[in-house]
């Protein structure tokens, strides 16, 4: 029998041999806001997720900074095989890009790619427990009575409660004061005790207070919350008003396409166990899973809306 030059059998060889399975070493999941918050639970709870798929638990890091640019930045200039993802969020794809005075070490759009979205963040209008306002229209009559006497909260300028507060003046043709703080959770704290009237932001940063401390007046997502039956939304009050708030993750760009399908796959496969929807649900968030399509076209939607906002308020850093 003839034999066969020894490279015919190497390739032979090698073409037997299966594809190194993904991940072929530690995954991570990078997080730019600190541990315990609505961003760090839910990081936690995807790492668990795609555990089974992945064979292995990815590690969550956290990197603070720059509402979130820090760890952006740390993905977006990881080697792009697949391994690091980071978690993105509203602000960071379709409001921090557009503001103008925004120093951002990363293009977004040029700089990651969306993977999945997956967590609906359900928007929520509390006052304090203490507060004469009962109803979203309370509020609105009061600040059509006295301009520039209702204060709202927010997270920072350019978050989403800034945002979400600001759309409630244009749409209401409103005059109210912004209090920006660094993070929802001090404006919610100066909610509840009387100091700023109202703010609008994730239900899981307020979830813990309401009846204790705080008032829930509505939502504002058009969707609400299982949890909360009977609560309205803010738009029976103000026709046409809706914000919502969401996290997905993204990868550098130039990754994988079947890095990322397996990323999307196991995060979609994972989050079918009710354990961990219900975990989700019980600290304000609903399970809103994207493949890269339906999420291109979700960020697509609120660039277009945040930037509207931000152009008719005038938002800026500068």
């Amino acid at each position: 029998m003839k034999k066969l030059p020894c490279w015919i059998l190497v390739l032979a060889l090698g073409a037997s041999l299966p594809a190194a399975a993904f991940p072929d070493r530690q995954a991570r999941i990078l997080g730019g806001f600190a541990p315990g918050g609505t961003s760090d639970i839910i990081n936690r709870l995807v790492a668990e997720a795609v555990a089974p798929s992945f064979g292995q638990r990815p590690v969550v890091e956290v990197r603070t900074g720059a509402n979130g640019f820090v760890a952006a930045e740390a993905a977006a200039r990881s080697p792009a095989d697949g391994h690091t993802v980071v978690q993105c969020s509203t602000g960071l794809l379709t409001i921090s890009p557009q503001l103008p005075g925004a120093q951002l070490p990363i293009d977004p759009a040029r700089d990651l790619l969306p993977i999945a979205n997956i967590v609906h963040s359900t928007q929520a209008m509390v006052v304090s427990a203490q507060s004469p306002y009962r109803s979203v229209a309370d509020v609105l009559a009061a600040a059509r009575a006295k301009p520039d006497g209702i204060s709202y909260a927010s997270a920072g300028i350019g978050s989403v409660s800034h945002l979400s507060g600001a759309r409630l003046a244009q749409l209401g043709k409103l005059s109210l004061v912004h209090v920006p703080y660094r993070g929802a959770a001090p404006g919610v704290l100066d909610v509840a005790a009387g100091r700023a009237d109202f703010i609008i932001t994730n239900l899981g940063d307020v979830a813990a207070q309401i009846g204790q401390g705080l008032r829930l007046l509505a939502f504002a997502d058009g969707i609400g919350s299982p949890r909360h039956p009977g609560i309205g939304q803010v738009s029976e009050a103000l026709p046409g008003y809706a914000v919502s708030g969401w996290f997905g993750l993204c990868g550098p760009q130039g990754m994988p396409e079947a890095a990322a399908s397996r990323w999307f796959e196991a995060v979609r496969d994972g989050f079918a166990d009710p354990v961990l929807q219900q975990r989700l649900q019980e600290n304000g968030l609903t399970l809103r899973i994207e493949d890269r399509a339906a999420f291109a076209r979700t960020i697509d939607q609120d660039r277009r809306l945040w930037g509207e906002v931000i152009g008719a308020a005038r938002i800026s850093l500068d």
